[in-house]
């Protein structure tokens, strides 16, 4: 157990690394808000405002609640409310009374170490999973480094809470299987517990219905072989089990229907995600994605770094490793595939993994949602890769030679690399850089007071502002005025309206400005000013 601790310490000190280092993006701010259980209704559109009231739903209020908290997310979100209610009680916790701005530290620690509690609950599924110790601690090993595991665990996001029920999730699976195995009935409190853990998991986060659906896949296959070959498993009870499993976790779910077509996948917030490429980019952009997240589960080294000679560098090291050890890992499975003791349980974890990339594709092709885009979806597997690796290394580990160990350590160290790669915003950027986008207004503004103007469709707008807002409240600046417009026909005449009560000279950003623009006695700055992640922007002098 001591081996497990250095593991999950390491998990714990990587993951709080630089916490509040990098500016929280757009979703975060969602989750701040919620979470404190304000609204993102009571900031003024279609009207200049103040940098506090920008800022207001980012502050401590004691008044709100558990209910509030519920109560705005099903009316102006599209997630199940879990995550942000335990994300409620643990802000309040650590800052009962205060009214001040929303501390991004506690706000991340929260998904930061619940991502560390991951590397204990992945050792205990890969001692369940194949009954090594071994195993679980390669498993929790890599789970302790893993990049992209890192990169979910430093935002103020549900998917590391998601993990944890996907791991408890595949546990029942592998108890269920292994009473398949010996011919024995399941137990009622497996039952009882699987089906929470499936509800609890929805409540996190609705694509919790993804790992449920690539579990279905592989007991749909157990199941044929059981009609297939009757002398090898039990005749009744055991799919009977199985199917109240199905039918409890279905009942828990369709508790959260109607908030899911009420602010449904199909609006506004979730535009993002539909394909919107035409011919072969559409055919080869979400198998692209879909790569660069798979191995980023293992590797990432700095290809987000600002230094064009260092991300060239650091994609022809990762070509090489990848060269060299995906047949490493490759080689592993196929002799766990080989081996009695361990064919059933590493099948089951290859088809988990599989089914839910496939049932990734089908959206994507089939659909239209190109859920590829967001490499954060792949929660709803990841665990179950952790664990094909563990097993993959343990083989290594085993060979009578020491080369194997080197194997083994070579990957480890690899991932403690890319590990502090992420932590240094080197890999896995956010998407946003409000901390960018202030130091060229900053070092561009000739007037003061300044507008900066925005069109608005949803909060995720308010949340781009929210970012540029707060690194002005940290650089002691309180001049910036802030226009949210409507997106509509009516946005031109409303910032000419707005620009008409400012008095002259006035600097005038136009962020994310997503309609036609046309401002009396305002020039537009020919100067080319850098690119910024996330903002698209063109500075105006008005006089």
């Amino acid at each position: 157990m001591l081996l497990l601790l250095v593991w999950t310490a390491i998990a714990v000190g990587l993951r709080l690394m630089l916490l509040a280092s990098k500016p929280p993006w757009t979703d975060e701010f969602s989750t701040l808000v919620f979470s404190l259980g304000n609204s993102f209704l009571g900031v003024p559109l279609n009207q200049a405002i103040a940098l506090d009231t920008l800022l207001q739903p980012l502050q401590h209020n004691p008044d709100r609640g558990v209910v509030q908290v519920i109560q705005n997310l099903v009316t102006e979100s599209n997630h199940p409310p879990l995550y942000f209610v335990v994300a409620h009680l643990w802000m309040n916790f650590w800052s009962p009374h205060s009214t001040d701005l929303v501390s991004v530290w506690t706000a991340r620690s929260l998904p930061a170490l619940l991502g560390a509690a991951s590397v204990p609950a992945i050792y205990g599924l890969g001692w369940l999973t194949f009954r090594s110790r071994l195993i679980g601690h390669l498993s929790a090993a890599m789970m302790a480094v893993s990049p992209y595991g890192i990169f979910l665990a430093q935002e103020a996001r549900h998917y590391t809470l998601a993990i944890l029920w996907v791991i408890a999730s595949f546990g029942c699976l592998v108890v269920a299987i292994r009473r398949l195995e010996y011919r024995k009935p399941i137990p009622v409190w497996l039952v009882v517990v699987w089906i929470a853990a499936n509800f609890i998991g929805i409540a996190t986060h609705y694509f919790f219905v993804l790992t449920l659906g690539a579990e279905a896949a592989v007991l749909c296959v157990l199941w044929l072989r059981h009609y297939t070959s009757r002398t090898e498993y039990p005749r009744s009870g055991f799919w009977w089990q199985i199917l109240m499993v199905a039918v409890g976790t279905f009942l828990g779910g369709l508790v959260w229907v109607p908030v899911f077509f009420q602010n449904n996948y199909g609006s506004d917030l979730t535009d993002w995600i539909q394909n919107g490429t035409n011919g072969l980019l559409a055919l080869l952009n979400p198998i692209f994605q879909a790569l660069a997240a798979w191995l980023t589960m293992i590797s990432l080294l700095p290809v987000e770094a600002p230094q064009l000679p260092i991300v060239i560098a650091s994609g022809f090291v990762m070509l090489i490793f990848f060269l060299w050890a995906l047949p490493q890992l490759y080689r592993g499975i196929k002799v766990k595939l080989t081996q009695p003791k361990t064919r059933l349980m590493t099948w089951v974890f290859v088809g988990i993994t599989c089914s839910a990339i496939a049932l990734f594709f089908f959206f994507t092709y089939v659909f239209g949602i190109d859920l590829t885009r967001g490499a954060r979806y792949n929660f709803v597997y990841f665990p179950a890769v952790m664990i094909l690796v563990g097993a993959s290394l343990a083989v290594c580990w085993q060979t009578p030679h020491q080369q194997g160990k080197r194997v083994v350590a070579l990957i480890w160290l690899m991932g403690l690399l890319s590990a502090i790669t992420v932590v240094c915003n080197l890999g896995y950027q956010k998407y946003y850089r409000p901390d960018l986008m202030v130091e060229i207004i900053q070092n561009n503004t000739l007037h003061s007071p300044m507008l900066i103007a925005t069109t608005h469709k949803t909060h995720v707008q308010i949340g781009e502002m929210m970012g540029i807002g707060r690194e002005f409240k940290l650089a002691g600046v309180n001049t910036p005025r802030f226009l949210l417009a409507s997106e509509t026909n009516e946005a031109p005449a409303t910032l000419q309206q707005t620009l008409n009560n400012f008095p002259r000279p006035l600097d005038l950003w136009l962020i994310n400005f997503h309609a036609p623009v046309k401002v009396d006695s305002c020039i537009a700055e020919p100067q080319a000013l850098p690119y910024v992640n996330g903002y698209n922007y063109q500075l105006y002098r008005c006089y």
